[in-house]
C-alpha cells in the first residue's frame, strides 16, 4: 500500500523485463534512488510481467533495490491509467500526482528541485 510511504515523494515505475526502454531507463533509475532514496523519496516498482521469474531475474541484472509489487492481472496500472511503459508518476507527500513520465535528466532535475 502507498500508505507505507506517507511522507514521501514516491516515484510509480511501471515497467517490464520485456521491455526494451523500461530495461534501459534502470540505469537513471538506480542512480536517483542511490542519490535520493530513503528519508524523503522512494521508488515503487510496478512489474507488468506475466509470470515472476524473468521479473525476478531483471531485478537481479538491473540492480534494482527499491520496493517491487507485480501486478500481472495490470490491475494497478489500469487504476493509474497506464496504457504504454515505460510509464512513471511522481506523487507528493500527500500521495498527489504532481509528474508524468519523467525520464533520465528529467528525472534527476526533478528531484533536484524538490529535494
Amino acid at each position: 500500500s502507498l500508505d507505507e510511504f506517507e511522507g514521501k515523494y514516491v516515484l510509480l515505475d511501471f515497467w517490464a523485463s520485456w521491455c526494451s526502454p523500461c530495461r534501459k531507463e534502470n540505469p537513471n533509475m538506480v542512480k536517483a534512488y542511490k542519490e535520493f532514496g530513503g528519508e524523503n523519496f522512494e521508488i515503487v516498482g510496478v512489474s507488468l510481467d506475466k509470470t515472476k521469474d524473468p521479473w525476478m531475474k531483471a531485478i537481479e541484472e538491473d540492480n534494482i533495490t527499491w520496493t517491487q509489487v507485480h501486478d500481472a492481472e495490470g490491475e494497478v496500472a489500469n487504476t493509474y491509467g497506464v496504457q504504454s511503459i515505460p510509464f512513471t508518476l511522481l506523487l507528493n507527500k500527500e500521495g498527489e500526482i504532481i509528474e508524468k513520465n519523467l525520464r533520465g535528466e528529467a528525472l534527476q532535475d526533478k528531484l533536484n528541485e524538490i529535494l
